[in-house]
């Protein structure tokens, strides 16, 4: 039978695909721990209260970089190149979306509309992070090997996203709702285009490394495909919303430990 229960099994018990998997997964992890890195140092001066919130949000993101690669190690693999097409942070800069890596190596400081497209998009792209995590964590959560680590990843990723809602609030608050909700609105419209792109160069990379009748593979894109459409239609809108969360201060103080990954 066919689910996403059984897709995740496949995966996981494949070297070559949990390679795969791991891989693309560490190098967007450190990528997105490199840009808050680079955001954290930049913040102009009337933002800087925001800036050691921004370093460890760039911190959990490092670690879990670790944690994937460390998943590798413990099976005897070693990671793989990121095949282009499923590279999601350079697809999505690529069609302009959040701060250029350009701008990022520089050492100017950033404008205070620079940190709002950076939280507008981070408010996007953590919504689909914390959507796969929980995702994993319903399907693999409690598996000896990989459970731990996806739990411990899905829990900060939630601190990521209520992070974002709540300074985007208060952002908004202080004369900048114009801005969020444009750049909401234009991240969100760009991120479902490239979460497509990329999940359908997945599972063709999958498709052949787990050796999938064309049958399977085709039905797993057309699934693809109606989600893009479900969200293009407005289901995108759930990625643009803003309200208050329960957990409030959530990157407030440094990253817990995980020294048992690092």
């Amino acid at each position: 039978m066919l689910s996403a229960r059984s897709i995740f099994q496949e995966i996981i018990e494949n070297d070559d695909a949990f390679r795969l998997f791991c891989s693309i997964a560490a190098a967007g992890e450190s990528q997105g721990g490199w840009e808050n890195g680079r955001i954290a140092a930049l913040v102009p001066g009337s933002m800087s209260d925001l800036a050691p919130k921004i370093a460890r949000h760039g911190a959990d993101e490092d670690k879990h970089g670790r944690i994937f690669n460390a998943l590798l190690k413990k099976r005897g693999l070693e990671p793989v190149g990121v095949p282009p097409e499923c590279d999601y942070t350079m697809l999505l800069e690529q069609r302009g979306i959040g701060l250029s890596h350009e701008k990022l190596r520089g050492s100017a400081p950033l404008t205070e509309r620079d940190v709002v497209v950076y939280l507008a998009h981070s408010r996007v792209t953590e919504q689909r992070a914390a959507e796969q995590m929980n995702t994993l964590v319903r399907y693999v959560g409690e598996q000896a090997g990989i459970g731990r680590a996806v739990r411990m990843i899905c829990h900060d990723e939630d601190n990521h996203l209520a992070y974002c809602h709540e300074e985007l609030l208060r952002l908004a608050a202080q004369g900048h709702a114009r801005t969020i909700h444009a750049v909401l609105r234009e991240s969100a419209l760009a991120e479902i285009r490239v979460y497509r792109e990329v999940g359908l160069a997945v599972l063709g990379h999958m498709g052949r490394l787990l050796h999938w009748p064309k049958a399977k593979t085709s039905l797993l894109a057309a699934g693809a495909n109606g989600l893009h459409g479900y969200e293009r239609l407005g289901g995108w809108q759930r990625m643009v919303s803003l309200s208050m969360p329960e957990r409030r201060n959530a990157l407030g103080g440094p990253a817990p430990a995980a020294a048992e990954y690092a």
